[in-house]
């Protein structure tokens, strides 16, 4: 029997799985589709909230832990496979923001660099923004990182270790229950065993912990972008206008998102959001208009109602733990909540206080 069986292959499924098996335990990934396939592919990859200053503070523990790992990470995963996740810190620009005040006043409380610019410094950084703007705000240890590169480096450096067994296509109809503790799940492939069993399904966490009697509040949010390619060095760094942003990649390309829809598990893209984006990215980067979009697609955000995640064991039920419920924040929070829910199975000191991502009870009592 396995040590633990994790049902979910994104990015937090992964950096479950991943810091478990360097922890010296023997770890089954249980994926319906591909690792990583889902909501850890479809992002943009930025690894900090957009607004910080307008988060919780457990979000912001968690984010704050998180964001100096990815250089980390993605060093070590070039190395193992030869996979550059391709992790960039150019900065964020905020071209126009209604609370400066308090987003100003939350940095100085963090202490994270974040000041006010002028138009000078705003064209010297991005020669290719829109025109006219006179000052933005400027946060230059904004990192972001090319996250199907980092699933596919993920994926790649598991499936080499030893001790991960990763089972692709296998998605889970139900968990397997005995008198009162999780022994394992039951997918079309057959029945898959472990002492511990951790749930990290992103979108659809809710729908399996349900037919188990407990409720948790995650729901999907369809989110849509869309790829330019353009010429290298149109935009360099992130640039966040009115709640829409522009992400650049190392050979150029240039990502634009996202909406937020509530239409339950439909990821079709519509004609309606592909002409919103690309209105938004053009409004940002006018020069965008000349370049041809590459794709278009939508996936599917882990919507909490506060957008903290849910993380730690689930009452009622020995062996089982989830976490799930990072809403925008996936990636930016990955870091931090797998290290959270990894302390907490391995008897360590946690990073941060766990009870603000506490379950409720069985059936939302407790």
């Amino acid at each position: 029997m396995r040590d633990f069986l994790i049902i979910g292959g994104g990015v937090i499924g992964m950096m479950t799985a991943l810091q478990l098996a360097d922890a010296g335990h023997d770890v089954t990934v249980l994926e319906r589709g591909q690792c990583g396939g889902e909501a850890s592919w479809a992002g943009g990859g930025i690894v900090s909230p957009l607004y910080p200053w307008r988060y919780s503070r457990p979000i912001s523990a968690l984010s704050r832990y998180s964001e100096g790992f990815y250089p980390e990470l993605a060093l070590r995963l070039l190395e193992e496979t030869g996979i550059d996740p391709e992790y960039r810190q150019k900065g964020l620009l905020y071209l126009r923001v209604d609370d400066e005040a308090r987003a100003i006043a939350w940095a100085r409380e963090m202490g994270k660099p974040l000041e006010r610019v002028n138009g000078e410094f705003i064209y010297r950084k991005e020669p290719q923004a829109a025109p006219g703007f006179e000052q933005a705000l400027w946060m230059p240890t904004l990192g972001s990182i090319r996250n199907p590169r980092l699933v596919k480096a993920l994926r790649a450096r598991l499936a080499a270790m030893p001790r991960v067994s990763l089972e692709e296509g296998a998605g889970v109809e139900r968990l397997l229950i005995e008198r009162e503790r999780v022994v394992g799940a039951q997918t079309a492939r057959g029945r898959f065993h472990a002492e511990r069993v951790i749930v990290c399904g992103g979108a659809w966490s809710a729908g399996l912990l349900r037919s188990v009697g407990v409720a948790l509040p995650v729901r999907p949010v369809k989110g849509q972008m869309i790829l330019f390619k353009a010429p290298a060095g149109l935009v360099e760094r992130v640039v966040l206008l009115d709640g829409r942003y522009v992400i650049p990649r190392g050979d150029g390309r240039v990502l634009a998102g996202s909406t937020l829809e509530e239409v339950e598990f439909d990821k079709t893209p519509t004609r309606e959001a592909r002409e919103s984006l690309w209105q938004s990215a053009t409004r940002i980067v006018p020069g965008l208009a000349d370049c041809p979009v590459e794709h278009h697609w939508a996936g599917l955000r882990p919507g909490s109602p506060d957008g903290v995640p849910r993380i730690g064991a689930v009452p009622g039920i020995e062996g089982l733990h989830v976490n799930a419920g990072h809403y925008r924040n996936g990636l930016v929070l990955a870091p931090a909540s797998t290290r959270l829910l990894v302390d907490e199975l391995l008897g360590r000191e946690p990073i941060v206080d766990p009870a603000p991502y506490a379950l409720p009870g069985v059936d939302g009592e407790g």
